[in-house]
């Protein structure tokens, strides 16, 4: 059974920054990829970051701004977010993807609000 824990998520002022870490435990085999989504309210879920093979993708919107990283071990994934505004405010999900099926996180609060 896999698990991914999230922390990291809290309040903060527009302009600040916050990390998030998603650790992974459990049976895992052929991970394909790690990457982090979030959710506002009334909203569907996006992709915001991905990390796959070594490379990178980013939504458009946090494009220069948030920056995703993984540990060695492969099993700790990282979103550092910088420069923080009020339409990043979301539940954001950790996402582990194997060959077989995806797992998701708990999900972490992120209001940015002044």
């Amino acid at each position: 059974q896999v698990q991914l824990v999230e922390s990291g998520g809290g309040l903060v002022q527009p302009g600040g920054s916050l990390r998030l870490s998603c650790a992974a435990s459990g049976s895992i085999f052929s991970i394909y990829a790690m990457g982090w989504y979030r959710q506002a309210p009334g909203k569907q879920r996006e992709l915001v970051a991905i990390i796959r093979g070594g490379r990178t993708n980013y939504a458009d919107s946090v494009k220069g701004r948030f920056t995703i990283s993984r540990d060695n071990a492969k099993t700790t994934v990282y979103l550092q977010m910088n420069s923080l505004k009020p339409e990043d405010t979301a539940v954001y999900y950790c996402n582990l993807a194997t060959t077989l099926r995806d797992y998701w996180g708990q999900g972490t609060q992120v209001t940015v609000s002044s």
